[in-house]
């Protein structure tokens, strides 16, 4: 049950203590294997340059330059994440921080454009996404990855502003009205829905570090992995997707 919080609405500053509790669980740092499989699962789409929506602390980022990413650029609408990524990256040529603003007529021509767990904050998805023709060259991957399921919702997915969960169909709609093509989209970790649905919805925790992550992350996590990568999940704790601006 594994999950990194990313933040408010990326199109605006987020205040208030929802903000500082949400800013504490972005980096899970006991999760080694499940962040592994999150960057793994996005590398072979990110192109040469991709651009990365609400980049938190910076975690995936810094893990794709290390596996050999030439460039990325980085961005957040809350300044104290943008300040931190700014002092995360200020010395690597690789890397370039915006404070961006997906609605207000963005220009680019990135490879890829990737968000995880972000597209639920917004209330305009779709318009996020489309924000896609702008950003990309024809043919660039829009990588998104998202909370399953809208009754796994509860407290902690009020706390940090989530707007919805999406189902699989929910979220490739999204993407075609987008004028987005689908490529690839698929539940991930049905095990980690499970224990969500438990300990967040009834129970009402709050996901943090500590033993029970560091087991769940050292041994359902690698058994999941390989069995979903020959197996697509019929249900899950996220969706995964990728689409591409047509072109």
């Amino acid at each position: 049950m594994i999950r990194e919080a990313r933040g408010g609405d990326v199109t605006r500053p987020v205040l208030g203590d929802s903000a500082s509790q949400t800013q504490s669980l972005e980096s899970v740092a006991s999760a080694h294997a499940y962040h592994a499989w999150l960057t793994d699962l996005a590398r072979p789409y990110l192109g040469e340059h991709p651009v990365e929506l609400g980049s938190g602390l910076g975690d995936y980022a810094q893990t794709w330059l290390d596996q050999g990413l030439p460039r990325i650029t980085v961005t957040d609408r809350d300044p104290d994440r943008l300040e931190r990524l700014r002092t995360r990256f200020d010395d690597d040529a690789r890397v370039d921080v915006l404070d961006l603003d997906v609605f207000a007529e963005p220009k680019g021509s990135y490879s890829s454009y990737v968000a995880y767990n972000v597209l639920e904050h917004i209330e305009d998805h779709v318009g996020a996404l489309r924000a896609a023709h702008e950003l990309l060259r024809p043919g660039g991957a829009v990588i998104m990855l998202v909370p399953a399921f809208q009754f796994a919702s509860g407290r902690f997915d009020r706390l940090v502003g989530h707007v919805r969960r999406y189902t699989r169909a929910g979220l490739a709609d999204a993407y075609r009205e987008a004028g987005l093509e689908v490529e690839r989209i698929h539940y991930l970790n049905a095990p980690g829905l499970l224990a969500w649905f438990v300990g967040m919805r009834l129970l009402s925790m709050t996901p943090g570090d500590g033993p029970l992550l560091r087991m769940w992350d050292s041994l359902v996590i690698p058994l999941t992995r390989r069995i979903e990568s020959k197996v697509k999940a019929p249900f899950g704790q996220s969706v995964f997707a990728v689409g591409r601006v047509p072109g």
